[in-house]
């Protein structure tokens, strides 16, 4: 079995075409299972099926727990994008950051500006034996690359929103 590496440096190199061009996607499908609600009791795969996860209601809001959530889904996909584009904009730099972490609290809550629902997330990065100021540079710069941080701060592409929302019915 081959060595797993790390993604090449040239992803770091800008793009200058005049659309979005996709270099990955994949497909998840939510589905309700017994109480026919994905939150609740439903299940998440992904169209390759190396992603299949039992979802379930936390008992902070009502459930049983015993699966995990979207809220952990999307910190697990915040932190582990944030720790890659770190590590390249390091690499890219020559700064060793053997060690480093990234750990994502994502909360779920009511917004007061319309009553419903927001998510907040706060971002703590470990940079052992990296000094403090080079560390935080590194930080700002991984917070104005990485695409998760990104999306977290400017909203979806209204474009790629529109896009996005097909819905199916019979």
């Amino acid at each position: 079995m081959a060595k797993l590496q790390p993604p090449p440096v040239t992803l770091l190199n800008k793009y200058r075409g005049p659309a979005f061009l996709p270099l990955y996607s994949t497909r998840v499908t939510a589905s309700g299972g017994e109480a026919e609600h994905a939150r609740a009791s439903g299940t998440v795969r992904s169209d390759d099926g190396n992603l299949d996860v039992q979802l379930r209601l936390p008992p902070e809001l009502g459930g049983e727990g015993g699966g995990t959530n979207p809220e952990q889904l999307f910190a697990a996909a915040f932190a582990a994008c944030f720790h890659g584009a770190l590590n390249l904009l390091a690499a890219r730099s020559g700064i060793e950051i053997r060690g480093s972490s990234v750990q994502v609290s994502v909360a779920l809550g009511r917004d007061p500006v319309d009553g419903l629902f927001t998510l907040t997330a706060d971002v703590r990065i470990a940079l052992p034996n990296v000094e403090k100021s080079l560390a935080e540079e590194l930080v700002r710069s991984t917070e104005r690359f990485c695409p998760y941080a990104k999306m977290a701060r400017e909203g979806f592409s209204s474009i790629v929103a529109l896009a996005a929302w097909k819905v199916e019915s019979q």
